[in-house]
This record gives structure tokens, sequence and C-alpha cells, in this order.
């Protein structure tokens, strides 16, 4: 990070601290000047790559439609492991969710601070909650971990689920079984195939994880962590998504809908509240939106979808288009979609007021050689504006960071 730094301080950049979601973590680096880290695409012996002078792109938007905007990479590096499945902002690290493990980094210079996990099978999903961190595998399980910052950063399994005494419990009972596939049987606390997502509800002290077995259930963040719902057949086909806001559940499908769930009278089961089928293709992706009007969605076809809530429905109100591959990721901040995609383009969006049903693409970030399978938003609230970062991570454990900035300010 020392080369960002010089030309930094040389070309007269303005600096103010970016101001992560989660508070306890910042990074200091921004610019009235744009620039990119070089692909890796070209050496991909490089084990960090980061930004420097003689290698810079400048990406402007200005159209009369359109708000003033502008992005450069101000660093990259690549995963040990290939084949990031998600990328997470917790406690002032980063981590990334690989086919070998969990790797954790600085996000100031994404110098690799630990990994763990690596013999627990394909991780595709995390989520935090109540000092826990719970991760989501190909196995079918899912693991839960503590982190301990004495004497150095360590992060230990403290339990898988469904917990040994939740099996026990169950295993008694014959009516405790379902049919998965023909001529075999599972626990209903079980999934059957691979975990695909995880999603926190830490009001209800609830954590929900969806399988390629079609499934959503629920687990409760108690120190038991018992299994405490499950709908065996959420969809037809694999479940990919899923995301939780105000104590309702969202989950997309390999089917091409999302289902929409609430808590029934008993307030411990879900039911099935509607069902949403604009889509045409898998859907991949999901996230609430921040204003928690409505919800974010992404298709296989490339389409994004924007949700706006109405007393009790949910209608779609713009359509993105813009993507030459499927959609993978998403992530919101205001009144912006960030996007990535299979065609290794992470792409920002407006929408709202004043941009129509078909909204606008603000900015197309480039340099990802193959397909962009997550994105994560930090934000910066020290810049006139709309300020942020986008932390970007590809199929081939490549991780880009992205300082973007965008006015509200219209060209004539």
């Amino acid at each position: 990070m020392a080369d960002v730094q010089s030309w930094l301080a040389n070309d007269n950049y303005i600096s103010p601290s970016l101001i992560y979601s989660d508070s306890s973590l910042s990074l200091s680096s921004s610019s009235t000047t744009t620039r990119s880290a070089p692909s890796l695409c070209a050496d991909s012996s490089f084990s960090s790559v980061r930004s420097s002078s003689s290698s810079r792109t400048h990406y402007t938007y200005q159209t009369a439609a359109k708000p003033s905007a502008s992005h450069f990479c101000i660093s990259s590096t690549k995963a040990a492991a290939a084949h990031i499945s998600c990328l997470a902002v917790h406690g002032g690290l980063l981590y990334a969710v690989t086919m070998k493990g969990i790797s954790v980094f600085d996000p100031a210079n994404l110098a690799l601070v630990e990994t763990f996990g690596s013999g627990s099978g394909w991780a595709k999903s995390i989520a935090f909650t109540s000092g826990k961190i719970f991760t989501a595998h190909q196995d079918c399980k899912i693991r839960v971990w503590t982190q301990s910052i004495s004497p150095k950063l360590k992060h230990q399994q403290i339990s898988t689920l469904p917990t040994l005494k939740d099996r026990f419990h169950n295993c008694l009972s014959a009516k405790n079984y379902v049919k998965v596939r023909r001529n075999k049987r599972r626990l209903w606390i079980q999934h059957a195939d691979a975990v695909s997502g995880l999603a926190v509800d830490a009001d209800r002290g609830e954590i929900y994880s969806i399988s390629w077995d079609k499934s959503f259930k629920t687990w409760k963040t108690t120190s038991d962590m018992p299994c405490v719902d499950s709908v065996n057949s959420a969809h037809s086909d694999a479940v990919n998504a899923v995301a939780v806001a105000g104590g309702t559940v969202y989950t997309g499908s390999a089917d091409g809908q999302i289902k929409v769930w609430r808590a029934a009278s008993d307030g411990r089961n879900r039911r099935l509240s509607a069902t949403l089928s604009k889509h045409k293709s898998s859907v991949n992706a999901l996230a609430v939106r921040p204003d928690g009007a409505g919800l974010v969605s992404g298709g296989g076809d490339g389409v994004i979808l924007v949700w706006e809530r109405r007393d009790m429905d949910l209608l779609v109100a713009c359509c993105l288009k813009g993507h030459k591959g499927a959609v993978l990721s998403l992530a919101c901040v205001g009144d912006l979609v960030i996007s990535g995609s299979s065609d290794g383009r992470v792409r920002i969006w407006k929408y709202g007021k004043g941009f129509g049903y078909r909204g606008c693409c603000v900015a197309v970030m480039e340099g990802h050689c193959k397909p962009v399978k997550s994105v994560v938003v930090v934000e910066d609230e020290g810049l006139d504006g709309q300020g942020f970062s986008v932390i970007s991570g590809s199929i081939d454990g490549e991780i880009r960071v992205w300082r973007v900035v965008i006015s509200d300010h219209y060209s004539d």
C-alpha cells in the first residue's frame, strides 16, 4: 500500500477516512483523480498487485441523464485458493470464502491475516451474529466459529449444524425423517445437498440457511443452536439466494421464482406469504434495499429487478439491463445498486424518481478476467456527494478494491 500512499501524496490527493458499515473498520485513500490497478490477467503468478502511477485508467460518466461518476481501483490481490464464493466485511476484516476455506484480509492493503477452515470442504457463504461466525459448505453442513484476538488472531471451530445434541434428540422418532431422494431418508434438520447461502436476523436471534436440496431452514443462534423450522420443498429447484429484512425472509431459486416468507402466528414457523415470478431465468442474487422499501434481485439472463413495497405487495419498480452475462451478486447503498456478473464486470446503477422504469448505469468497472461472484460495499461519509468503496471477488481468486465517487450534480 506504500506505493499507493506515495502517489496520493505527490498528486495532492484528498484523503478522508473511509467509514465501513462496520464502524470498527476504516480505510484512508481517496482522490479527485482516477487511477486503476493493473489487471492480473496478464500474469496470474502475482500474489499481490497494487495500483501504480504508470498504469492508470480514467473513467468518467457525465450525460444529461446520469449523475457525475468516477471510479478507480486502489488495490488488488489474488487469493491462494481460486473460486471466491462470497466476500464479507466484519470486525475490521475482509473475509473471502473460497473453495479451500476462508481467507481473512486487512482491507486497507489486502494483506493476508489468516486462513481457516481449510479442511472443511468447499465454503459457499458466511454470516456473523452473537459473537459467532457461521459458514455454509458444499458437504451439506454449517460450521460455527469463534474469533480470539489473544495472543494473536485465530478462528476456532466450536460446532457443526445440526449439532450432535440436535441430531440425537430427533433421531429417536421415525416421524423426524424425511425422504430426500429415492430410497434415501434424512432427519428434517439436515440438508441433503450443498448449503448455498446464509442470512441472519439478529433481532429474532435466528439464522436462515438455503440449499441446493430446495429447502430453507431456520436455526436459533442461542448456545445450543437448534433447528426450529424447515421448509423441505421451498422451491422446485435449487435455492441460490437468501435475504432477510424486518422479520421477512426472501429466497431466490433456479426455478426463476422469489418467495416471501413471514413468521406464522405461533412466531416459530415460516409461512409462504407471496411468490414473485417476474424473472425469466434463475434467480442468483438478492439484496434488501437500505430504505426497507423493497428488494433487488438478479437473474441468469443478466436482468436486475428493483422491487418496491406497496401496502403488502411487492411490485417491479425498475428493470436494469446491461450485463452480458448472468448476474451473480448484488449489493445496495442508498439509491444505488452494485452488481457483479459472469461477464467479468461490476456495474453501478441508479434508480428512483426521475430515472424511469429502466434506471441508468452510472459506472462500469472492468478488470476482472473471470465471473464476479461477490461484491460488498463499504460506505464513506467523508465526501460531498456519495463516496464509497466496492470490494469485488471473482472465481479465479482475484479481489479488487474500487474507490467510487458519485455526485448528485447532473451535467447539462
